[in-house]
């Protein structure tokens, strides 16, 4: 069965890297995606998929069937991208597709349109090479990752996947592992600090005490914990009012509501050392409007998640990659730089839904300057993702398969 998705996916080659170069040439910030999801549309249908949708989210939805209702396996990557930043930092443009020394360079080529076209083409491969599915098999190509708070992808599985009948068993994540099999990472949560006193010297004296007590994290750790921002003064009703924004790591034991408490705890603490000052910290909310119109309220909580190492779903992965001859190496992202997840986070803690990532490009590589992939490593990441997919929902094959297939 191997030889056979290794000898189809020569052929395909070609089509897979000019799939991947026309991603990264289509500009796809969050919420402005739908250039991007007509790319992949269209892909998807060039491939034969069974069906092929977008939805209201904006997210695109393809599906190879299989002979039984399941189970259902969820192979997920993102579309959008973050802001370039400066421009003059990227040889050419962000958006020039270019390969040079047999990468793959701009924005978005790690995280992951890199994960994206292999994962597309992984389903077209095992359509193409006519091995059977007992379950199904669902490609999605989501908006509005942004940072773990997944707007499109709860808006997939809660209304799009629901409508279509389709609930996964498993999902597998395209983005940056290098190739590794990623089972977890930390959370985070974006709060608000808010101090208000019909006093403006002591709101003043509260907010340098707490900025400076609260923020004494090293900047040079190698992992960062908590980035605190400069805090914002405004009167209201006759009130001084200030408000400092914090992001905050969480751990996989650790409940925001804890948390808030403790951090609540803390700055009163330190504002009482100025004077009658009123404190409240919150997890901030905000509305997101999607392409379709369709305006969400969001916390801004990524929970830490984790998938247990030893579950079906991660003991299938590896012995599927093993079959292949492709390296198997678990592990967890680590997110050195807060304001950096993945949907896993929704999937796994709010779905329920066991979660992998398999991706080809490097975790290091996210939301940087002239961002790259590894040709090669698309090129596998599509033969081991379509080997995994077999081996989780296919039907498995014995004996000899005639040439002609």
């Amino acid at each position: 069965m191997y030889d056979l998705l290794k000898g189809k996916l020569e052929g395909l080659q070609g089509e897979l890297m000019a799939f991947a170069q026309a991603l990264l040439r289509t500009r796809s910030l969050t919420r402005d995606e739908s250039s991007a999801a007509a790319l992949v549309e269209k892909q998807m249908r060039a491939l034969d998929f069974d069906t092929v949708t977008t939805d209201g989210f904006g997210n695109v939805v393809g599906v190879l069937h299989g002979v039984e209702d399941g189970p259902n396996l969820l192979l997920a990557s993102h579309m959008d991208t973050v802001e370039p930043g400066d421009e003059a930092g990227w040889p050419g443009s962000p958006w020039s597709g270019r390969i040079e020394d047999g990468r793959l360079y701009g924005l978005g080529a790690a995280d992951c349109k890199g994960g994206l076209a292999a994962q597309v083409f992984a389903a077209g491969l095992l359509k193409r090479s006519l091995l059977p599915l007992r379950g199904n098999l669902i490609v999605a190509a989501t908006v509005a990752e942004e940072n773990g708070i997944s707007i499109g992808m709860r808006g997939l599985i809660e209304f799009t996947l629901k409508e279509m009948g389709l609930r996964p068993e498993y999902a597998i994540l395209g983005e940056p592992t290098d190739l590794g099999l990623y089972y977890g990472h930390d959370g985070r949560a974006e709060l608000d600090i808010r101090l208000r006193s019909n006093n403006p010297f002591h709101v003043a004296d509260a907010a340098e005490l707490v900025s400076s007590g609260m923020g004494d994290i090293d900047p040079a750790a190698a992992v960062q914990a908590m980035l605190m921002g400069k805090p914002h003064f405004e009167d209201s009703h006759g009130f001084r009012c200030a408000t400092i924004s914090v992001e905050r790591r969480l751990g996989l034991e650790e409940a925001v509501d804890g948390m808030v408490g403790r951090m609540r705890h803390e700055a009163e603490r330190l504002a009482q050392l100025a004077g009658a000052v009123e404190v409240d910290v919150a997890v901030r909310e905000r509305s997101e409007t999607m392409p379709s119109g369709l305006v969400m309220q969001v916390k801004r909580v990524t929970h830490a998640w984790s998938t247990d190492p030893f579950s079906p779903l991660l003991s299938r992965a590896r012995q599927a990659l093993a079959a292949t001859g492709c390296v198997v190496r678990p592990g967890k992202w680590k997110l050195s730089r807060l304001g950096m997840g993945t949907s896993g986070s929704v999937l796994s803690n709010e779905f329920h839904i066991p979660t992998i990532g398999y991706g080809p490009g490097r975790e290091e590589e996210a939301h940087s300057q002239n961002e790259s992939v590894e040709i090669a490593k698309i090129v596998e990441c599509t033969y081991g993702t379509a080997a995994m997919a077999h081996g989780l929902v296919g039907i498995p094959v014995f004996g000899w398969i005639p040439d002609e297939i």
